[in-house]
């Protein structure tokens, strides 16, 4: 069975080097050890089978390890070591129970032994940890080779993602100091509404209403704000309010958006290999997808040269596109537009740039991040053209930056 090759316990892989421990966590690995071997012995094809029926499998195997070994368990502690086993095998191993956890969204790992994970806004360790660093970079591993993405010592830190759309970014050593680092942003599975922002207090319904009307009126928008200020979250829920009819096409570095229309195309780039295999950017792809007859084009985060062409997408025939963009304010975003066009060879004066901004952008959105982990819309400004040498914003909306005490614009 070529599932997961033994993690290795101080030398000690065998049957008769293997004890019970009184630490369930020794217990756990050490029955996992032998779990394994008793699935390689018995030609368990784990590659090929259904997922339950290996399960199945796994279960049936550890009530012969533990019947072996003379390991007594109650109930619970048996179905708990039974589901962890399973996990080690199977899934993202310690990972498994902060995935399935509602109330975590977001899961960091500083090292084999240190974890954090953030709940209603806020970061707190758990006492989830892993075996060692060969442990850790095992599930790095299963994490990353689906998607067609390796990482090691010539290629150290990845951008990836699970199969529910999670988003994980990896760096391990030599890069990082310390041990492998592992981030994961979790995607939710039951999406927000945007009634569900106005509860929680990132929007007011005026706001809502605005902006689901812009939408439905087809204005390009750029949705603007720190890392973490939700700016994915609110570009799927605007999404929400596109027509059932239109097609939408979306480019991501790694597939987060959930859009809720039947005609959706999701592309995702791809960074070069190892191997030789190029790469596919987000200009690669937004030239591509000007051929495809996209009504609205979905861009998850403007980086870098893909902004030319977003905006000539947006200023010639695909109204009601829509990106994001790291920035802390309105102004600030069209600045930052500005930079990476002239960083990438658009050969114009500055007032010809910014009149190519301000003919492509409708409305420019803000968010924070407050103090207390919550998610704000700052500022909403519609882009009406220039004044002399600057953009004419006319501001639709704001409220204070609780952590800075001033104006969003």
């Amino acid at each position: 069975m070529r599932i997961m090759q033994p993690y290795m316990l101080s030398g000690r892989n065998t049957v008769s080097d293997i004890g019970v421990s009184d630490s369930y966590q020794e217990m756990k690995f050490r029955v996992f050890d032998l779990t394994l071997e008793y699935l390689d012995q018995q030609d368990v094809e784990g590659e090929t089978m259904p997922l339950a029926a290996l399960q199945d499998e796994i279960a049936r195997a550890i009530s012969v390890v533990l019947l072996s070994r003379g390991i007594a368990l109650n109930m619970r502690e048996r179905a708990q070591l039974i589901e962890d086993v399973q996990n080690e095998i199977v899934g993202f191993g310690p990972l498994e129970p902060l995935l399935k956890d509602p109330t975590v969204d977001d899961i960091i790992v500083n090292g084999p032994a240190s974890i954090y994970v953030e709940r209603f806004g806020e970061l707190e360790p758990v006492q989830t940890r892993f075996r060692d660093t060969t442990h850790l970079m095992n599930i790095i591993q299963r994490i990353v080779s689906p998607i067609g993405r390796r990482v090691d010592e010539g290629t150290p830190y990845v951008d990836g993602r699970l199969p529910d759309g999670s988003r994980v970014n990896v760096i391990i050593p030599p890069v990082a100091l310390d041990g492998p680092i592992l981030s994961i942003r979790k995607f939710k599975q039951i999406p927000l509404s945007g009634d569900d922002m106005v509860r929680n207090g990132t929007m007011t319904p005026e706001v809502l209403k605005y902006l689901s009307t812009a939408v439905r009126e087809k204005k390009n928008m750029l949705i603007c704000g720190g890392t973490g200020s939700g700016k994915t979250t609110l570009l799927n829920v605007l999404s929400s309010y596109i027509g059932a009819k239109e097609r939408l096409v979306t480019i991501e570095d790694a597939a987060e958006l959930r859009l809720q229309q039947a005609h959706v195309v999701r592309l995702e780039t791809r960074p070069a290999s190892p191997d030789g295999v190029s790469d596919v950017t987000a200009r690669d792809l937004l030239r591509n997808v000007l051929r495809m007859r996209p009504d609205r084009i979905i861009l998850g985060e403007v980086r870098s040269s893909e902004a030319i062409e977003m905006l000539q997408a947006m200023g010639t025939g695909h109204d009601g596109s829509m990106a994001t963009l790291h920035a802390n304010s309105p102004r600030d975003a069209l600045e930052r537009l500005e930079m990476l066009i002239g960083l990438h060879g658009f050969s114009a004066d500055l007032q010809a740039v910014r009149r190519f901004i301000s003919g492509a952008i409708d409305i420019v959105l803000h968010l924070a991040r407050q103090p207390d982990g919550k998610r704000k819309v700052l500022s909403v400004c519609e882009v009406v053209g220039m004044e002399g040498p600057a953009y004419a914003l006319r501001e639709i909306f704001t409220q204070v930056d609780e952590p800075n005490k001033k104006r969003a614009v």
